[in-house]
């Protein structure tokens, strides 16, 4: 707890994934999938809480015994493909009653390669200036966002390249939110339904290796490959 303010890690994993069939339970290195975003909340020394909103049992078991709490299991409403996660924060926070002085993480299961020390760090840097009401995740493109364009269905390149000749290196770096990370106040969210304020939002930059979405079996293939290039 920091300055009366508790701090809850939000876990959301539901059972449905179209594109990696039951990912979130999913065996990585030995463990199931979400387990290791548990354990990287649970060692934060920050984190008051840490809890899973889940629709499925088997997820809810698994959750408990790597150390989360489950104090709810989420209805199918908030568990199918068009449930937005506003919504399925927003029940979560509702059902445990957090308090709206409170903060809280978003933590999604599919970036295991995310650590404790991520999530500390972003935490610092959220709690050592009190005007910072969110905190996102950010990786940096690998390529100019200069080099990519839309293209006419003939594929013609004409109008492809909006800036010609300039090395890579002479570009301005661009970032993307790899989705790893979001941090808000719960007042500053529930007012705004968004894990993006327009106002007194940062970047936590984060190398993309590390903040790796898993989406689908080739994200998955890429986090192991990084994972064990790590150990």
């Amino acid at each position: 707890m920091i300055r009366t303010k508790k701090i809850w890690a939000i876990i959301p994993a539901r059972s449905g994934s179209k594109r990696l069939h039951k990912k979130n339970t999913r065996k990585f290195h030995n463990k199931p999938l979400i387990s290791w975003t548990i354990k990287s909340a649970l060692n934060s020394k920050y984190i008051d809480k840490v809890i899973v909103s889940t629709d499925d049992d088997y997820i809810a078991n698994i959750s408990k015994f790597s150390g989360a709490e489950v104090p709810f299991i989420r209805p199918k409403k908030l568990s199918n493909d068009k449930a937005s996660s506003v919504d399925v924060v927003v029940h979560a926070l509702k059902k445990i009653k957090a308090n709206k002085n409170d903060i809280f993480i978003l933590l999604q299961p599919t970036s295991p390669l995310r650590m404790t020390s991520h999530i500390d760090d972003a935490l610092k840097v959220f709690l050592k200036n009190r005007f910072v009401e969110n905190i996102v995740g950010i990786s940096k493109l690998d390529h100019p966002i200069e080099w990519s364009n839309s293209i006419p269905k003939n594929l013609s390149m004409q109008n492809f390249m909006i800036t010609k000749n300039k090395r890579s290196q002479d570009f301005i770096p661009h970032y993307i939110i790899n989705g790893s990370i979001y941090i808000l106040k719960i007042r500053s969210f529930l007012k705004n339904k968004s894990f993006i304020l327009k106002k007194n939002s940062y970047g936590f930059i984060m190398n993309k290796n590390e903040s790796i979405d898993i989406d689908n079996i080739e994200d998955f293939k890429l986090a192991e490959y990084f994972f064990k290039k790590e150990k």
